[in-house]
């Protein structure tokens, strides 16, 4: 067994077929056929459908621990070059759209100045898709609501941002400043599906409330639900970061005090652990909300700032 072996493998996972993962390792569709059919000798065992090109069962496995081991070599780089104070090499972070949208432009211009030889690859989706890819090794850290309760993660609270209510300037909310859940439940609001998260933690507010809110539209996607306020469509329950200090418009951020706090964190794999430029990436962030945090309205930063028990 060897790491060409190994990286044809998984070339064949991420890309669908022979072919395309030959031409994603620049090289030809024979090479990366022997290389699979010597591994498979090894092993006993099929790795790979012929007739569809999907990985089974067992080259999935083999899947899971290649792509730990190909980032364990790459990070023997980066680890000799951090004992000259030189931290370079890529790290693979994923983050949640509402805190991108805040927080990357200054992280990554940060990142620059303070790591200059740090390659980042960015990937943006939902808490649910972000930890998969996290744990199989497609990823090195992500920055994701809390909490996650897998053992083999390790997860360090960031901040806590407050829901409101987005209201765009031809609604009736445009004109207060604060609002009560039996406010809410007197219109028709934009809301989450009932399957999602959100819209669990804003029903437990309802129940506490004793008042049921009604769906002006149910919106698969917090950032498309935040555009459709901002246009007018209707009044929505954001995270505080949906909405960035610097976006100005015809809206207004309306606070609903009996909305509890939402808790975004950085989780990583406790093993292997990350490597320099991972470790890196988290000192810049983390310094970076402790400093410019509150600047954003609706972020809340240091011990006080967190719930009992995370959101």
């Amino acid at each position: 067994m060897d790491l060409r072996q190994i990286s044809s493998l998984i070339a064949i996972a991420d890309h669908g077929s022979f072919s395309a993962a030959a031409r994603a390792l620049y090289t030809v569709q024979s090479n990366v056929s022997a290389h699979i059919a010597r591994l498979e000798r090894e092993l006993g065992v099929s790795l790979v459908d012929r007739t569809t090109g999907s990985i089974t069962d067992e080259g999935t496995l083999v899947v899971e621990r290649g792509r730990r081991i190909l980032r364990e070599f790459d990070e023997i780089s980066a680890d000799i070059a951090a004992l000259d104070d030189i931290v370079s090499g890529d790290t693979r972070i994923g983050v949640i759209g509402t805190t991108g949208r805040w927080l990357m432009p200054q992280f990554l211009n940060q990142l620059t100045i303070d790591f200059p030889h740090v390659r980042p690859t960015i990937s943006e989706g939902g808490t649910s898709s972000l930890v998969p890819r996290l744990l199989s090794g497609n990823l090195d850290a992500c920055i994701i609501h809390l909490p996650v309760d897998d053992p083999e993660a390790y997860v360090e609270p960031l901040f806590a941002e407050d829901l409101v209510v987005l209201a765009p300037a031809s609604h009736p909310w445009f004109e207060v400043e604060q609002l009560t859940m039996r406010d809410l439940a007197k219109h028709p609001i934009l809301l989450p599906p009932s399957s999602s998260t959100l819209r669990r933690i804003i029903n437990r507010a309802a129940d506490n409330a004793g008042v049921t809110l009604t769906s002006q539209a149910e919106i698969d996607g917090v950032r498309l639900m935040t555009s459709l306020a901002f246009e007018g469509f209707g009044a929505a329950i954001v995270p505080a970061t949906a909405v960035p200090r610097w976006l100005k418009g015809e809206f207004r951020r309306v606070a609903v005090p009996e909305l509890p706090r939402r808790v975004v964190g950085w989780v990583q794999r406790r093993r292997p652990r990350p490597g320099p430029p991972t470790r890196a990436a988290f000192e810049v962030a983390r310094d970076l909300i402790e400093r410019r945090g509150q600047r954003q309205p609706g972020v809340h930063v240091g011990a006080d700032a967190f719930p009992l028990k995370a959101t």
